[in-house]
């Protein structure tokens, strides 16, 4: 393996797993970009990123600034003599200055298998949609949109069971291993970058808060999609009673209608959807513990025959 200089962007935990491994790897991290810190917490104090923070107990230098479109800020850059960039999820855009820098460019770990799910979300995204299968996509970078040439990819299988979260954790883990695996392909010159397919290409757009709302005029199906999805961000959610109630588990039942969309058609408890119905598994009441659905019954009843909101307030 050839050790090499290396400036990291990236801000949110998934790209820690990255960082760390290639520091295993002996490669020198010039330095760390990562977003400026942040209001977080109930005191809204401002908060270094979680690759800011890793970066810190490393002893590595960072740098967090608001843009990279400063002249001075592209030199500095260039003053680093990196061999390689390596991004992930850093959150600005890269001026053609940055990109062309380093000897090697800039190569991102992206989490999807490009040219589908492009943008922000691809892991939610790519459960909400229903699709059997993403991974991971490591690309040389260009000024586009997550349009660059491909490296490496992996693919990993979505199944019923899969969440953002478990998700999240896999893929940072691939990306971490494939990202240390094509940089040493890519110094020694075994590694040739191919074109993006044209066809095929979707944009993940970034998650809103009003996403997490149930519509219970959908299908059983994509809402299960959508709890596995949007959880822990921005959460998943239905009124009743005065209080949001937020969904952290649920599961289609098949065979089980009876009702209009949004009406409780048993005690387990499930609910009537547009298609099927939905059983929720585990709920949350504001600033209360999440419990299984047997116990958040006992506080908090939803009885047989009870007509839960849609999304514009009315009754379904």
């Amino acid at each position: 393996m050839t050790a090499l200089r290396l400036v990291f962007m990236g801000t949110p935990d998934i790209a820690v797993p990255a960082l760390a491994a290639l520091i295993d790897a002996g490669h020198e991290i010039a330095r760390v970009y990562s977003q400026p810190p942040r209001p977080a917490g109930r005191g809204h104090r401002e908060q270094p990123s979680p690759v800011h923070l890793f970066a810190d107990s490393r002893g590595i230098p960072v740098r967090c600034p608001a843009s990279l479109k400063d002249p001075a800020e592209q030199a500095a850059f260039a003053d680093l003599g990196a061999d390689a960039g390596v991004v992930i999820a850093y959150g600005l855009i890269l001026p053609a200055a940055i990109l062309s820098a380093p000897r090697l460019g800039c190569l991102n770990i992206h989490m999807s298998m490009l040219p589908r799910w492009r943008g922000a979300a691809p892991i939610q995204r790519a459960i909400m949609a229903g699709d059997a299968a993403t991974g991971v996509t490591v690309m040389q970078m260009d000024e586009g949109l997550d349009t660059g040439a491909i490296l490496a990819t992996e693919a990993v299988p979505i199944v019923a069971a899969t969440t953002a979260e478990t998700l999240h954790d896999r893929l940072a883990a691939i990306g971490a291993r494939m990202i240390v695996e094509v940089l040493d392909a890519l110094a020694a010159g075994r590694i040739e970058s191919r074109a993006q397919p044209r066809d095929g290409a979707t944009y993940a757009k970034k998650l809103a808060r009003g996403e997490g709302r149930l519509d219970w005029r959908l299908s059983a199906a994509a809402l299960d999609r959508r709890v596995r999805a949007l959880n822990p961000w921005p959460g998943t959610w239905f009124d009743h009673g005065g209080e949001r109630i937020r969904v952290l588990a649920a599961e289609p039942v098949a065979g089980k209608n009876g009702g209009a969309p949004g009406t409780v058609i048993d005690d387990t408890p499930a609910i009537a959807c547009g298609e099927g119905a939905l059983r929720l598994l585990k709920l949350q009441r504001p600033g209360r513990s999440a419990l299984e659905a047997a116990a958040f019954l006992r506080g908090h009843a939803l009885p047989p025959g009870t007509v839960l909101s849609s999304p514009d307030g009315v009754p379904s």
